[in-house]
């Protein structure tokens, strides 16, 4: 890639200090026009507050702030939603989801702004330049991209700080979190400080969404959530936006102490990291769908789709979100949830959610049948035809081994040569 061939980039911008420094950066290095985009994924009205004016100031050309929280809950958190995907049996892929919604709007204003390439301030040893550059490559193959971690030598906060000075740079803050955290409508993630050594309990302080389970109220707390075709779409029978959805449950869970996860992942790059969620809104929003799965889906499908959501969970990990693999398996996942409508109960309780309640007009599962005739749904007297058909394979095995030493593998051994005289 040739530096001359960029003449203007669209930078990932949140106004932090690796993010600001790169303005100048990429000026200084590729003597291009920098416009920086930051999405409004709900990481909250202090992250965002004098963005522009910092931008401009940072040396950029243009900020543009997009508010994308409807189209993340609708269009990204939803349909993984109902695709069950849960990375490594814990991680409901909160940071994970949103990088494919923000390239995408990256390269959205490239193309209308007239940019060569587009810029992120992703280290060169973590999942999200992997996320960032796989969806341009996917939407838009002829932008190039600029890494600054992968180039520059700015290798620590002090160095950091030092060229933002030197370049007039506005820091509002020098000093640092002992945790580095990223924050959205779904989650907040928490790394670095006492987690890098994973036998250390963390800190209660560091939580910033839930309360814990000690501190959570002495009395439950009951929350009904409705669905449409597996859209969320009330909490407690008041209809609500995507977005807001998300947040009325993020509130209703994280006064509950709901939505903490402690968990040791393996990234993509190939190392493994320490990480602690808080997802509220989200741990409520799973199970529910969970439960009425249980009731809607027949038994061969929704065990299918549990295996698929294995590898859906690794596409929207690895940054394939706009890949051809998992955009089919959503047509699968579609098919699946037409006539998932019902609603769920839960009684939360300092951390636990119980069922208290699940329904649905589609429900599979039928009390009444037991009392229909045996012709209509069941006959007992068919069961007796299935075991035999059923266990066939074990039974020619065991009859095989019968025949060659009188006596099958499983057969009980004589502890009798056990006993005392």
């Amino acid at each position: 890639m040739s530096k001359k061939d960029i003449k203007k980039v669209v930078l990932a911008y949140s106004g932090g200090l690796d993010t600001s420094v790169i303005v100048p950066w990429l000026k200084e290095n590729y003597g291009c026009e920098v416009i920086c985009f930051c999405a409004n994924l709900g990481q909250g009205d202090f992250e965002l507050e004098g963005l522009e004016e910092k931008g401009i100031a940072s040396g950029a050309s243009k900020v543009i702030i997009k508010d994308l929280r409807e189209e993340f809950a609708a269009d990204f958190l939803f349909p993984m939603l109902q695709s069950g995907a849960i990375y490594e049996k814990q991680y409901l892929l909160g940071t994970s989801i949103a990088r494919p919604l923000i390239a995408q709007h990256l390269v959205m204003i490239a193309e209308e702004e007239g940019a060569d390439a587009i810029s992120h301030g992703a280290t060169g040893k973590g999942n999200d330049q992997v996320r960032f550059e796989l969806t341009v490559k996917a939407l838009n193959p002829t932008l190039k991209v600029v890494a600054p971690w992968r180039e520059w030598e700015i290798r620590s906060r002090e160095d950091a700080i030092d060229y933002a000075k030197k370049h007039n740079v506005p820091i509002t803050h020098t000093k640092k979190s002992i945790y580095s955290r990223d924050a959205n409508l779904w989650h907040l993630s928490h790394e670095g400080g006492i987690l890098e050594d994973p036998i250390n309990e963390p800190e209660e302080a560091m939580f910033q969404l839930t309360v814990s389970p000690e501190a959570a109220p002495d009395e439950a707390e009951y929350v009904k959530i409705d669905f449409e075709d597996g859209i969320p779409k009330m909490v407690n029978d008041v209809a609500l936006s995507p977005a807001n959805l998300i947040m009325k449950l993020n509130e209703i869970g994280a006064r509950n102490a709901i939505g903490r996860i402690d968990l040791v992942e393996n990234r993509l790059v190939g190392m493994k990291s320490h990480g602690v969620y808080e997802t509220p809104g989200g741990t409520l929003l799973y199970d529910a769908h969970r439960e009425l799965e249980s009731l809607c889906l027949d038994r061969d499908t929704l065990h299918f789709k549990e295996m698929m959501g294995v590898r859906y969970a690794e596409l929207v990990y690895f940054g394939k979100w706009f890949h051809a693999l998992r955009e089919a398996m959503q047509a699968f996942v579609t098919t699946t949830q037409v006539d998932l409508t019902g609603w769920v109960k839960f009684k939360l309780y300092k951390g636990n959610v119980i069922v208290a309640g699940r329904y649905s007009p589609s429900s599979l599962y039928r009390e009444d049948f037991a009392t229909f005739g045996k012709e209509d749904v069941y006959d007992q007297s068919d069961a007796e035809g299935f075991i035999n058909l059923f266990g066939l394979q074990m039974k020619v095995r065991a009859m095989q081994e019968i025949s060659g030493g009188g006596r099958t593998r499983y057969a009980a051994p004589d502890y009798s040569v056990f006993k005392r005289d």
